[in-house]
């Protein structure tokens, strides 16, 4: 276990440091990518050689954000001296690549945000209550003190707009509200990057939701909606990482619904499992804990053995025990 690391720690690793490489979770989102590309953008700005590795690259929906290519796939060992690891609460969850490019890099840090983070690495920062990861990073870019690039400005804003569903999950709170406003006045076009990040999605991503809307089932008293996407399914239609994000939404806007459910084959024969809640009565962060996952109470994931239909009912009988059904 890690030990904690304040803000104002942070100062003396980056001041006496000068090799960093960062790192986020597989199948990223917008506050992973989000995350790499501010900080990067920061570090550089500072003078500091920086790497941005993710197992699974950037997703085709991010590409847009400037910054987003110096994200790269590991090819190889990074000779840096310390390795930050973003918004990941797992170290397996960085990839088996990336964890070997980066198996010589002395010291570790981990900054995150969410609850089951198992706090791996040498110093951790961890604050569960933040939004995003970004919001975190924001605040310590403000408190040091440090240049804020615009491309770190834009990729914050999308890092927690992201995280946020835009604004409209319980995690927003008032630091996130004025976080996006400071970065409004930095410059930020904020419609122009809302344009890019929801209303530019391939034609794929409608076939996509068509078939899980064909899947789309729910408990008898309509409290526990899934619906399922089979391997077969993602190679006919070419579905590629960062596809379906954003897609569960439509099952958590059913009213009556309290947890949603998207259940996903993967290449391995693992099961993916991505839930969420509408009430904080209802942790589903407890429930893939169950499956060796986690996450934050109201959205959290899982991989878990199949086949899909074994999976299903497994992941119904632990939710249905949790709403006491």
């Amino acid at each position: 276990m890690g030990q904690t690391i304040s803000i104002s720690d942070l100062s003396k690793v980056f001041a006496d440091h000068e090799r960093f490489v960062l790192l986020s979770h597989t199948r990223p989102d917008g506050d992973a990518i989000g995350s790499e590309v501010a900080l990067k953008a920061v570090l550089e700005a500072m003078g500091k050689t920086v790497w941005a590795l993710n197992e699974d690259g950037t997703p085709e929906h991010l590409e847009f954000l400037e910054g987003a290519a110096g994200v790269e796939r590991p090819s190889g060992p990074v000779d840096a001296e310390v390795v930050i690891a973003l918004d990941t609460a797992n170290r397996e969850r960085l990839g088996a690549n990336c964890l070997e490019a980066v198996r010589e890099v002395p010291l570790w840090l981990n900054i995150d945000h969410h609850i089951s983070n198992e706090q791996y690495g040498d110093h951790v920062l961890i604050d569960s209550t933040a939004a995003a990861t970004g919001e975190i990073l924001y605040a310590i870019i403000k408190e040091l003190g440090l240049p804020l690039p615009e491309t770190a400005r834009d990729a914050l804003y999308v890092a927690a707009s992201t995280d946020t569903g835009s604004f409209q999950y319980s995690n927003t709170t008032m630091r996130t509200h004025e976080m996006a406003a400071d970065l409004v006045g930095r410059g930020l076009d904020v419609a122009t990057v809302t344009a890019r990040l929801y209303h530019h999605y391939p034609f794929r991503r409608v076939e996509l939701l068509t078939v899980l809307l064909g899947t789309l089932e729910r408990s008898a008293d309509g409290r526990i909606a899934w619906w399922t996407l089979s391997l077969e399914v993602k190679e006919r239609l070419g579905i590629e990482v960062g596809d379906s994000e954003g897609l569960i939404d439509v099952m958590r806007a059913i009213r009556g619904v309290v947890v949603c459910a998207f259940v996903e084959e993967m290449p391995d024969g693992k099961i993916r499992l991505s839930l969420r809640s509408k009430s904080t009565e209802v942790n589903v962060c407890d429930i893939c804990a169950k499956f060796g996952g986690g996450g934050h109470a109201l959205a959290a994931g899982a991989r878990m053995a199949g086949p899909l239909a074994d999976a299903v009912e497994q992941m119904l009988a632990v939710t249905k025990s949790a709403l006491q059904i």
